[in-house]
């Protein structure tokens, strides 16, 4: 274990940045928005993930790069919804809707961090009527290595009141380091898609993926149909949905294959959104690169996007007094 200082902020809080490794990969996070900065296989010496070299860039960048997102991951229809019969409003920070719990989400703000040789825990309590949430909410972010790859572990308690917690992960890929990701394979074990409203937020009914661009049942390159005329695809320039992953419990999500790196995405998340960077354009991030569109892709397990306002999935709620626990594992091999 490793800690340097990752720089200030503008009212002079200093950030840290912790490395953990073993044989197989290197880790780097964060204590600023509990993100993961880079991930090394050793074997290729390829850092997989997009990020920035300082907290500074983190904080001027709009894309949540790196960050554990929350309380809730994606879009709220009309940043509202209605818990135990009373609607909150919470803050309309994309048009009308909500993306990512807010402008000071969970990926914005500072963690208290707790070390061993081969974790880091973020922790911080997030309080009654942040961004407008309801109950006061105990999170707890674990990174924790693995022997191939890192381990992601959110636990969120409802103190108070019974609240929403719907977390993902939102790194950026690019499993050859730099270039497109347009040649990477990906696989993604998934029989149904929602398609997006005008406003990017997923609907219901679930849409087979059989017969559509939608289906990565079969290892498929992430450019092969990325440039199609589907309607969905034109609309958002690229792949930006959700996927219903098949099954339940800790599964694998997707497998996405570079040149010389094999990523494997599991989680126990309901399913997935899969973000191709469409509107990833200027910040500039490791090493000087310039980030452009389908510089990466983005593998959130997450709730259905919206789902405390649908009927028939699986809603983010936490009970008064119970823990959600929702993990992503990623695991790297070198081809």
């Amino acid at each position: 274990m490793t800690v340097r200082s990752f720089g200030l902020n503008e009212a002079g809080e200093e950030f840290f940045l912790y490395t953990i490794e073993n044989d197989a990969v290197s880790v780097s996070v964060t204590d600023f928005g509990a993100a993961m900065v880079s991930l090394v296989d050793k074997q290729s010496g390829i850092d997989i993930l997009l990020g920035f070299e300082n907290v500074s860039d983190y904080i001027k960048q709009d894309a949540h790069i790196g960050g554990f997102i929350g309380r809730t991951a994606n879009r709220t229809k009309g940043a509202k919804f209605t818990l135990n019969g009373t609607e909150y409003h919470i803050e309309a920070n994309d048009g009308e809707n909500n993306l990512h719990g807010g402008t000071l989400g969970f990926d914005r703000v500072k963690y208290e961090t707790e070390i061993t040789d081969n974790a880091v825990k973020f922790h911080r309590i997030s309080s009654d009527g942040e961004m407008g949430y309801p109950g006061t909410l105990d999170v707890t972010v674990t990174y924790t290595l693995t022997e191939h790859g890192v381990e992601m572990k959110a636990e969120g308690t409802a103190v108070d009141h019974d609240t929403v917690f719907a977390m993902t992960n939102h790194n950026y890929y690019n499993l050859n380091g730099t270039g497109d990701i347009l040649n990477h394979i990906v696989t993604i074990p998934a029989d149904s898609y929602a398609e997006d409203a005008s406003d990017g937020v997923a609907v219901l009914p679930l849409k087979p993926v059989e017969g559509t661009v939608f289906d990565f049942r079969t290892p498929k390159a992430l450019g092969q149909d990325i440039n199609s005329e589907e309607p969905q695809i034109v609309q958002n320039r690229g792949f930006d949905h959700h996927w219903a992953v098949n099954g339940k419990g800790l599964r694998t999500f997707a497998v996405c294959e570079g040149e010389k790196v094999v990523l494997t995405v599991e989680s126990n998340l309901p399913g997935m959104h899969v973000y191709t960077a469409n509107f990833l354009d200027g910040p500039v991030g490791k090493g000087g690169i310039t980030y452009r569109p389908h510089s990466s892709v983005c593998f959130e397990p997450e709730f259905i996007p919206n789902g405390i306002n649908y009927e028939g999935v699986v809603k983010p709620v936490v009970k008064q007094g119970e823990t959600s626990v929702q993990i992503i594992r990623l695991s790297v091999s070198s081809r």
